[in-house]
């Protein structure tokens, strides 16, 4: 693994995006996130994940400098794979927590929205949302309804169309997290959660998880074709192109 650390605590594991300052995340990355939890699903040494990233960055969200060079068939393997990752963090059957540890917009809040519970860094600059719409990449049906899940469905609307980024006591208003304290304890915090978690039975854990999130689940479409052939299109749209260059060339000069 290159882009993430895999750590085996007692009787659970802690996922820690690794790559560069921001945890940017590319098509690699992608990848060995979704390698990792189909292992530490199989595993049953391992009764949970904590998912976290370094200091003032859980992740920025996606490469979009990176992603901007991809070819055609290299768009379409990375817009699957992270359909796909997303899709697996969601169905991740154990105790699932993110201890975000900063800023966490698209990518980042994509990979939160996931989780069973979600700890924030306390920071006046720190955001989370999901703001495809202002960065001019398509949301998708399976990414609404996981936003309406933990927002409710007028809030989610507003902030979607909005291409809304929430500050850390928005977030937590909003129920798009559901605690915040110092940045240096938010991995322990969520070490703490996830000792409690593990206290009730492994079974009625996973069945009453499976229960809460049976209409969600339901309602996502494991093969999601229109989705996908829709923000694949759109990402080669000429327009949207000479604004994802004017982008690119502005992270580029920071």
């Amino acid at each position: 693994m290159y882009t993430i650390k895999v750590e085996k605590k007692h009787n659970y594991a802690i996922v820690q995006l690794s790559r560069g300052k921001v945890n940017a995340i590319n098509h690699q990355m992608t990848q060995e996130i979704r390698k990792a939890f189909l292992d530490l699903e199989a595993d049953d040494t391992v009764k949970g994940v904590i998912i976290t990233g370094t200091p003032h960055f859980f992740t920025a969200g996606l490469d979009v400098i990176e992603l901007y060079s991809y070819d055609k068939p290299k768009m379409n393997e990375f817009f699957n794979d992270f359909g796909g990752m997303y899709i697996q963090l969601a169905k991740f059957s154990k105790p699932f927590i993110c201890a975000i540890t900063g800023y966490s917009p698209a990518g980042g809040c994509v990979i939160a929205i996931t989780a069973d519970h979600r700890i924030m860094a306390r920071g006046d600059k720190y955001t989370i949302g999901l703001n495809e719409v202002a960065v001019n990449i398509q949301i998708s049906n399976n990414l609404i309804r996981g936003y309406s899940y933990w927002l409710g469905e007028g809030k989610a609307n507003e902030c979607i169309l909005g291409g809304r980024l929430m500050h850390v006591d928005e977030a937590l208003e909003a129920g798009l997290v559901n605690e915040v304290c110092d940045l240096e304890e938010v991995l322990p915090k969520a070490e703490a959660k996830m000792k409690q978690y593990l206290q009730a039975d492994e079974d009625i854990f996973i069945n009453t998880k499976y229960k809460l999130r049976r209409d969600w689940l339901e309602s996502m479409e494991d093969d999601p074709k229109v989705d996908l052939e829709q923000a694949i299109s759109l990402w080669w749209k000429p327009e949207i192109r000479a604004k994802m260059k004017v982008f690119v060339e502005s992270l580029q000069n920071k």
